[in-house]
């Protein structure tokens, strides 16, 4: 049952991205860039990422050349590589805020606010659970 709640969340998240030129991962990390508010090291995005990632390097790359996020090397040490959301990054996030606000309140507007309470916390326990 996990399997295909899961799968069906990601699908119609994955269909309303693709409405904007994205992937689930892809809105991913411009989600974390907008939520830190400041430029992150690629290594700490990949982190910080819901799905594991494999390429994160192909990732940044392709939301550059869509002018969604911009690179610049760490001053202090010249290996690290910062990654900054752009203005059209935020653009294209500010877009999708109210049909993606709308999207979670269709898949769980039916649940009460101590049904998603518990939902929440179970979650989060397996998540640490599968950190382990």
């Amino acid at each position: 049952m996990v399997l295909y709640v899961a799968d069906r969340i990601e699908n119609r998240l994955g269909r309303l991205f693709r409405e904007y030129g994205l992937t689930n991962s892809q809105y991913n990390v411009l989600r974390i860039l907008r939520g830190e508010a400041k430029p992150l090291p690629a290594l700490e995005i990949a982190k910080r990422m819901i799905q594991v990632v494999p390429a994160i390097t192909g990732l940044i790359d392709r939301l550059e050349k869509q002018g969604l996020v911009t690179r610049h090397r760490c001053e202090d040490d010249r290996r690290v590589i910062h990654i900054e959301l752009t203005k059209a990054g935020r653009s294209v996030l500010g877009k999708i805020d109210e049909p993606l606000g709308n999207l979670h309140k269709e898949l769980l507007g039916h649940m009460t606010k101590k049904d998603l309470s518990c939902l929440k916390g179970l979650l989060e326990e397996s998540a640490q659970q599968l950190k382990g």
